[in-house]
């Protein structure tokens, strides 16, 4: 019987001020996941705002989590909404490591923070007490303590009102991280597309500035390994260093560049 769960290694590094590298796995397959794991990386980024399964659907979840698991991989499972039910479905399955998408505020971040919690703040959270897998089905022992030390909530700061409200989050008890949301804060800013324009790099630099004076880790997107070496220079502690779809894409342009053969 199962006598206590792995620990959370992605919070570690977080905790350890040590950087943590990833890939969003765009095809959400098992089988990449494990190689992922098996090449080292310290997480796979598994986004269920854009695509994917269904963020209820815990079989396609559960899945996921067994190849990271058997390699000694983190998944960083970002959830389409703040709802703290599909936070606590997550968790249940045996998540560890959520973020938050499109959050509207500080209020909201910290009820998903709580949410993930059996005690918050020296008081009862709002996580439900059952037997699920994250529970090894009611055989793990000290899970209540052990999921409040290793479960890590964090928020894409990617909104004018997370951006806003930027003080308040970073203040919130129990906060993994931020991760910068450069896309979607040039859409809500009013220049789509536009990451070096003034007021874009103005907001990426006012989140990281602050995280970093806060203690709160900082996590980002690395746009090639030049950016990503940069960013690490300048406090970055989570990178992901682009996706699966990005990878097939360089790879196979590569070889194709490279036949000295007719093609039609």
């Amino acid at each position: 019987m199962p006598d206590s769960q792995r620990s959370n290694t992605l919070g570690e590094r977080l905790e350890n001020d040590e950087v943590a590298l990833g890939v969003l796995d765009s095809t959400y397959s098992p089988t990449l996941v494990e190689l992922y794991g098996d090449l080292g990386l310290d997480f796979v980024w598994i986004d269920l705002e854009h695509g994917g399964p269904s963020p209820w659907d815990a079989g396609a979840l559960e899945n996921l989590l067994r190849a990271a698991e058997v390699t000694d991989t983190e998944l960083l499972v970002r959830v389409p909404t703040s709802q703290p039910e599909g936070i606590r479905k997550a968790l249940d399955a045996g998540v560890r490591n959520v973020f938050l998408a499109r959050a509207e505020g500080a209020a909201e971040v910290r009820q998903a923070v709580e949410a993930a919690r059996f005690r918050y703040e020296d008081e009862p959270g709002k996580r439900g007490l059952a037997a699920p897998r994250a529970r090894r089905w009611g055989m793990a022992d000290e899970y209540v303590a052990t999921e409040d030390a290793e479960t890590m909530v964090g928020v894409t700061v990617e909104t004018r009102e997370t951006l806003a409200e930027l003080d308040e989050i970073l203040a919130i008890d129990g906060l993994g991280f931020v991760f910068i949301g450069p896309l979607d804060l040039s859409v809500q800013l009013g220049h789509p597309g536009e990451l070096d324009h003034p007021e874009v790099r103005e907001a990426v630099e006012t989140v990281r500035s602050k995280a970093i004076d806060a203690g709160v880790p900082v996590g980002g997107l690395g746009f090639g390994m030049d950016d990503v070496n940069e960013k690490v220079e300048q406090g970055y502690r989570m990178l992901n260093l682009g996706s699966t779809t990005g990878a097939l894409q360089a790879a196979v342009g590569d070889w194709l560049d490279a036949f000295e053969g007719d093609r039609p």
